[in-house]
């Protein structure tokens, strides 16, 4: 069947075409788009798949297939998948609108966009073999449509479309890879599956009813109308089991994030109801893991919005390490699988390379995704990551996987970054910062985590820090706390406000309170207040159930966070620097340690505590006052309550019935009140200095608390690596001890470094040699004595050098050495390795000597004399076919004879006076005699004698040649 091409086309004022492919009218916004990714073996992936849709239903999606294609390359696919699907298919054209229930193919030599309902042609800008086009359709599909890209990967070798599945899943869509038993190519399915996001792993058969299901559940209802019923006591039971699985509580994210991604995993199981998909939580773990995961995708890559990276290196880096000679200390929250991270760590070694110096440079990258974190960790990332990453820096900073699919980051920028599981809701902050990067995490949570961030980085910050957020994010009502450097790419500086810094230092890891965060306890009215309320009115409000004159609203230490009323005649300013004001400072004599011990008391028992008929001095007399410290509990942080001191003037003791007192008892009455007023000022005084020591402790504890963070993160990152360390030892271990091969290491100034067992049987080493020079340890070599010079030689030269070696025992080696390269590619010493090739020797020996037999053989056969071997006793042990034509017997006969019955009798022991002349030499010049026939003639020779040795010399048999005389006179 032939492509059917386009129906209409109309042409845009700029000359372009913009081509209606038919199909539905329905316009992209309101179907799923499904993009199909396939490269080697791909042809075949896409028959079985189309094979596999309903003939009889339009599957009520429209699919974009994308396949590496040579730009010469006629593609056939077009009509291949027209063989096996009843939906329309077409080759794109640029500006194609894209319908539902049709089919679209790349064309060969083009790089492919979807924006706006619409497919775009670009001309590559890659050369051959480093294009990506399917993660650049993955992209901008996902860009376009979230929730409703659907994105498959098929067979192909390479990691094309891995990234893209990154992208796909952190906009709340589907993916889906062809499993690799069934994949002709399994490289890209593989490095899909690697990202640990695939949702369905099945064979290209089985995926449209997989795929018709999944969309059915997702999308089967009005557009803009929810999947699942929202019921909130469901999402918070869902919340719980979050919170017991995982430890985090996502109750305070932003619902439709948590909605959007909750409703996608009941589409990907098939599940209709919220309740119903909560029971399935509950019996199967695995699904919860699932789920967390899913809330917890962030779309990331290497130097991801390249212009926020090169505001990073032209402006902040710069300034991180102008004046400074200690260090630089830097906080990535959020950071994923570590693009970001490491993305930074490179301008940080980059501008550390421009000015010739170096820093002790600390990057710390936390998230809450184990998982992220160990693929973080590992810092392998597919071959993709070319797309993100310059040619340069990929040279430098990234080292090929001997399977040429992905990179490993180089240990240089590896041992900058420390990777930390740590959350920023609940953890404490890193402190002593110089940059704080946070993007893209804080669009997720709501209003009330982005205030209770803000603060925690404001003191996480160094005095001048630098705080970046993302294009849609800020710092909200905290423009105390930091002041806008660059609106645009979200970039703030901390601010130095002495308020800020002491409230923050009096609660570190609280909220920043709103009125709507507060609410009086234990009354039989519970007021609701407006979200937004000042402190001031929800204060006024609550205070409604008392008649009072004044009141203050502090913390548990006393600092007082709003006034209310005339308070002057039971407070004045403290003296000294101004900041957060105390009312244990501000309170007037007589009512200080009173209040002091009122709200202690109040602390402890979190209950009202009355205080009446104080006598509180003000303006030269004593005014009586009643006293009343009232728990206020904050909804936001209810373990962290505030308290509403409230001060009513009360009225002065009735006088009536007193009688007149006596001149010595008013002396009396005097002299208590002084020693009174001196005790006062003491306890007041010793109160003032244990609230300084406890700011002060307070202050360390805080400083001590993220201290231990940071030391924690750092030890669970030093563990890490002292496990795969060890891993790696024991299987090197084991990997030398089971080949059996000799290995010794050796520095530069060749002295030995290590050795194994086996090199013991050819190296006179024992443990305690370790450090010693090659030169002097003695070897067992026969006849080799460079092996000093050899090594050197090789280090000079970097040129490997292999020789083979003997042993005193008789056993031979295959030597080889080479240097000792680490991962960055620097020559630390030598390695020379010895494989027992005894056998090896042996057997060339044994198949050397055969060969010379097998020479003296043919020689021996084609001869023409007759040539005959005996033994020391004259049996004949060979004979040739020349003897047999010149004396007439056959191999067989000749080989039961002696030699003695070819010599005439006269001439037996002439005979043997030759034999011992042979003794003396190996060979006789040739001589003459006579031999008899089988016919019993007699025949002139000439003998020429060998003899036979064996491998200690001696004599074992002899060989003649001889040749009849008479013919040669004839001749």
């Amino acid at each position: 069947m032939k492509n059917r091409k386009p129906t209409a086309a109309k042409k845009h004022s700029s000359g372009k075409q913009e081509v209606s492919a038919g199909g539905d009218a329905t316009t992209a916004a309101g179907f799923p788009i499904v993009g199909i990714g396939a490269s080697a073996g791909g042809l075949s992936a896409f028959e079985a798949f189309f094979s596999g849709m309903p003939a009889d239903s339009d599957p009520g999606m429209a699919f974009v297939l994308v396949q590496h294609l040579a730009p010469d390359h006629t593609s056939i696919l077009c009509d291949l998948i027209q063989r096996y699907t009843h939906m329309e298919v077409f080759e794109v054209e640029d500006g194609m609108e894209v319908k539902i229930n049709c089919v679209y193919i790349i064309p060969p030599g083009r790089d492919m966009a979807f924006m706006n309902g619409a497919l775009q042609l670009f001309e590559p800008d890659e050369p051959k073999g480093h294009r990506l086009p399917i993660d650049y359709f993955f992209r901008s599909l996902a860009q376009d449509l979230h929730e409703r890209a659907i994105g498959i990967v098929l067979s192909g070798t390479g990691s094309d479309g891995s990234s893209g599945v990154r992208t796909i899943k952190g906009e709340g869509g589907m993916v889906m890879a062809q499993n690799a038993a069934s994949a002709e190519f399994d490289g890209m399915p593989r490095s899909a599956m690697s990202t640990g996001l695939v949702d369905y792993e099945l064979p290209p058969a089985e995926m449209p009813a997989r795929l018709i299901t999944y969309a059915t559940h997702a999308f089967g209802k009005l557009p803009g109308a929810s999947s699942a019923p929202k019921s909130e006591n469901a999402i918070k039971k869902l919340f719980v089991l979050l919170r017991a699985q995982t430890g985090h509580d996502f109750s305070q994210y932003k619902p439709s994030t948590i909605h959007r991604r909750i409703e996608r995993r009941m589409a990907v199981h098939q599940i209709d109801g919220l309740d119903s998909y909560l029971k399935f939580l509950q019996q199967t773990p695995v699904e919860m893991e699932a789920l967390f995961g899913d809330l917890l995708i962030g779309v990331t890559n290497f130097f991801r919005d390249p212009e926020v990276f090169q505001m990073l290196g032209n402006q902040v880096i710069p300034n991180l390490f102008e004046g400074r000679h200690a260090s630089v200390r830097v906080w990535v929250a959020g950071c994923s699988t570590g693009e970001e991270a490491y993305s930074l760590a490179i301008l940080l070694a980059e501008h550390m390379e421009a000015i010739r110096q170096n820093f002790a440079v600390q990057v710390f990258a936390t998230d809450i995704d184990k998982r992220a974190i160990a693929s973080a960790r590992a810092g392998v990332y597919p071959a993709s990551i070319a797309a993100d990453v310059s040619p340069e820096r990929l040279a430098r900073f990234f080292t090929p996987e001997p399977d040429g699919r992905s990179y490993r980051i180089h240990k240089g920028i590896r041992d900058l970054v420390v990777f930390s599981e740590h959350s920023v809701i609940k953890d404490p902050p890193f402190s002593k910062l110089d940059l704080i990067i946070c993007r893209n995490l804080m669009i997720y949570l709501g209003s009330d985590l982005q205030r209770r961030l803000i603060p925690r980085f404001h003191y996480a910050l160094n005095p001048g820090g630098f705080l970046l957020l993302g294009t849609s994010e800020g710092t909200g009502e905290s423009d105390d706390l930091f002041a806008v450097q660059d609106l645009k790419m979200k970039l703030y500086r901390r601010k130095e406000k002495p308020f800020s810094a002491q409230r923050l230092k009096s609660g570190l890891f609280q909220p920043r309170l709103s009125a709507r965060d507060l609410s009086l306890p234990r009354s039989s009215v519970k007021p609701s207040f407006p979200a937004k309320l000042p402190l001031r009115v929800m204060t006024e409000q609550a205070l409604l159930q008392q008649v009072v004159a004044a009141a203050a609203l502090v913390q548990s230490q006393g600092d007082i966070l709003y006034l209310h009323g005339r308070s002057g005649m039971f407070l004045e300013p403290s003296t000294g620097e101004a900041g957060v004001n105390n009312i244990l400072r501000m309170a007037r004599e007589g009512l200080r340690q009173a209040l002091s011990v009122s709200l202690r008391k109040a602390v402890e028992i979190r209950e009202p505590v009355q205080s009446p008929g104080l006598r509180v001095k003000t303006n030269g007399h004593f005014t009586r006052v009643n006293l009343t410290v009232r728990p206020v509990t904050n909804a936001a942080d209810p373990e962290s309550p505030l308290y509403l001191v409230i001060l009513e003037e009360a009225p002065e003791p009735s006088k009536s019935g007193e009688g007149p007192r006596s001149p010595d008892a008013d002396a009396i009455i005097a002299a208590l009140r002084l020693e009174l007023r001196h005790k006062d000022e003491n306890l007041q005084s010793a109160c003032e200095e244990l609230e300084s020591s406890n700011e002060e402790l307070k202050s360390s504890n805080e400083e001590m608390q993220s201290v231990n963070e940071e030391l924690a993160t750092v030890n669970c990152e030093l563990q890490v690596k002292v496990t795969d360390l060890r891993q790696a030892n024991n299987d090197m271990n084991n990997l030398l001890g089971g080949t059996g091969i000799a290995t010794v290491f050796v520095d530069c100034q060749m002295h030995i470094l290590r050795f194994t067992p086996a090199v013991t049987q050819i190296i006179n080493l024992i443990p305690s040699d370790a450090g010693r020079p090659v030169a002097h340890i003695a070897s067992n070599f026969v006849s080799y004595q460079t092996l000093v010079p050899d090594v050197q030689s090789v280090l000079d030269t970097l040129a490997s050098k292999v020789t083979e070696v003997e042993t005193a025992g008789g056993a031979w080696f295959k030597m080889h050495i080479q240097p000792y390269r680490t991962i960055e590619n620097v020559i630390e010493g030598a390695v020379i390795t010895f494989a027992d090739i005894t056998q090896i020797v042996q057997s060339r020996d044994a198949l050397h000597k055969a060969n010379e037999l097998l020479r003296l053989a043919v020689v021996v056969r084609d001869a023409h004399d007759s040539i005959t071997v005996q033994d020391l006793d004259g049996r004949t042990i060979a004979w040739n076919p020349g003897a047999v034509r010149m004396y007439g017997w056959s191999e067989a006969e000749a080989l039961a004879m002696n030699v003695r019955d070819r010599i005439p009798r006269e001439l037996r022991e002439g005979a043997l006076d030759k034999l011992a002349q042979l003794s003396r030499s190996q060979i006789l010049e040739p001589y003459h005699t006579q031999r008899l026939c089988k016919d019993g003639a007699v025949l002139e020779v000439s003998i020429t004698s060998t003899a036979l040795l064996d491998e200690t010399g001696e004599m074992y048999a002899i060989a003649t040649t001889e040749r009849e005389t008479r013919q040669d006179n004839l001749q």
